[in-house]
């Protein structure tokens, strides 16, 4: 079954990822992966948006992460697409605002897999939670991008704002212009973690991004 707590913990360093993140190369997005897992990434979401993959090569893809992740006690989520997590059996699948509605991605993937839901507001952090959301990804907490889709900023505040209305009990991972920089502010705020795209995929060494990042969530 879900453990909610342990989601809490590994999604302390959360990264996005795709192939669009890592020069559409397949071999760089593993290689990229590989060196974050070792950095102390507790949760990878396979986001493939707009690459040129085929279905079967984004699966192909999606076992090798996972395989990945298993060697390291990563958890593995899979973004918007259903099918794939189901396929994939994923530890969770990750969805917007405007994709599936979450009773039938619940309906879809059973009881096992984690169910995340991305919010912008209190009122869609709230519907999450009555629906029965097992996390939020809030944002966007500042300007980026890595994701056309990430609405306007709403900053730490509107983080705060959330985690006011929704409680200690559900988890939250803050995301969007998320760096080494600012990371600290997303944790005040009240995140239980950060999810990040170009501040692992982009960095020098994506191990060393990791382990900083991860040290900012440990020590706030």
């Amino acid at each position: 079954m879900r453990d909610r707590e342990l989601l809490r913990q590994k999604m302390g360093v959360y990264f996005v990822v795709g192939t669009q993140d890592c020069g559409y190369s397949v071999e760089r997005t593993c290689d990229i992966v590989a060196e974050a897992l070792r950095g102390g990434v507790g949760t990878l979401q396979l986001r493939d948006k707009g690459s040129q993959l085929s279905q079967e090569e984004r699966y192909q893809l999606g076992l090798e992460l996972q395989s990945l992740c298993k060697q390291h006690d990563t958890l593995f989520i899979v973004n918007d697409d259903v099918e794939l997590a189901v396929r994939l059996q994923a530890d969770g699948v990750h969805v917007g605002q405007d994709d599936m509605a979450l009773e039938n991605v619940r309906s879809a993937v059973g009881e096992r897999m984690y169910v995340g839901i991305s919010a912008g507001t209190v009122e869609e952090a709230l519907r999450a939670r009555d629906g029965g959301a097992d996390c939020i990804g809030v944002g966007a907490m500042y300007a980026t991008a890595s994701k056309a889709d990430a609405g306007e900023p709403i900053g730490p505040e509107g983080l705060r704002q959330i985690r006011q209305a929704v409680g200690p009990q559900l988890p939250i991972v803050g995301i969007g212009g998320i760096t080494l920089e600012n990371a600290s502010q997303v944790i005040q705020a009240g995140a239980d973690g950060v999810a990040v795209i170009s501040a692992i995929s982009r960095a020098e060494s994506p191990s060393e991004a990791a382990l900083s990042l991860a040290r900012i969530v440990r020590t706030i």
